[in-house]
């Protein structure tokens, strides 16, 4: 099965912040989903227009996806909406069943679904 797992997080807008917070935030994503990189189809990137230091997708190059799709966009912007925030969507092969899906949320951007804080 396909299954769409989603994450976010926040960065200060430095390279380095940028490609370490991304990186977590996939690691864990991988962690908590039971994914290896050969499971993920591909990778859906956005970030807000106060992140333009580096592209998110270059922390999963780095990780070793060389061969998985990557895409960055812009999030739309929304008036009062978190700043400085990352958001991926990863397209996956996995058994599991959709309610079994774990979305990860880290640093700030908990705040996007506090519905998912205490799972």
């Amino acid at each position: 099965m396909i299954r769409a797992i989603r994450g976010a997080t926040t960065a200060e807008n430095t390279k380095e912040s940028i490609i370490e917070s991304t990186t977590e935030l996939l690691e864990k994503m991988l962690t908590a989903n039971n994914l290896g990189i050969d499971q993920i189809i591909s990778m859906t990137f956005t970030a807000t227009e106060d992140l333009d230091a580096a592209y998110p997708a270059v922390a999963a190059r780095e990780m070793g996806m060389t061969n998985v799709s990557l895409m960055c966009a812009q999030e739309m912007r929304v008036v009062g909406s978190l700043q400085n925030c990352i958001r991926v969507q990863v397209l996956a092969e996995t058994n599991a069943a959709q309610r079994d899906v774990r979305h990860v949320y880290l640093k700030e951007a908990r705040l996007l679904r506090p519905d998912l804080i205490n799972k």
